[in-house]
């Protein structure tokens, strides 16, 4: 159940943000989730959309540097200590996070956290077996 995620390397400058979402609301791709992490000089954007291959051909014709990774969708009920159930079950298992975001879909009855671990494989296996549920990228962008 991995999903498909475009990272975006940017300029940290004023106006890159807006152009790269232009850019794919301009070629009707619909970002379902995101997460911008910086530094003094570049950032990088991350993005779940409806249509990675396109997503990435055309960021790259516009010069953006664009590369393709996968990441776990995890489902939790939208209340207090979700994400703390999610993190206990990995804590257990001694796997790494490497990097994480959330949102809630339109429901609000649960939240929707993107994580990639270090060990992706063994992330799946505890997971299921602590009983959460996974999601794929059709159902991210169904939601």
């Amino acid at each position: 159940m991995r999903v498909e995620q475009i990272a975006v390397f940017m300029e940290n400058k004023s106006g890159k943000l807006a152009e790269i979402t232009s850019i794919l609301a301009e070629n009707n791709i619909n970002i379902r989730a995101l997460s911008v992490a910086d530094t003094a000089d570049f950032g990088i954007l991350r993005l779940i959309v409806d249509d990675v291959e396109k997503a990435k051909k055309v960021l790259k014709s516009e010069g953006f540097t664009v590369g393709i990774t996968n990441v776990l969708a995890v489902e939790v009920p939208d209340k207090t200590g979700g994400l703390a159930s999610v993190l206990k079950a990995i804590n257990n298992e001694g796997l790494n996070v490497e990097y994480m975001y959330a949102f809630v879909n339109k429901t609000g009855e649960n939240a929707v956290l993107i994580f990639r671990f270090e060990d992706m494989d063994k992330a799946i296996d505890s997971l299921q077996k602590e009983g959460f549920t996974l999601l794929s990228s059709k159902v991210i962008c169904s939601l």
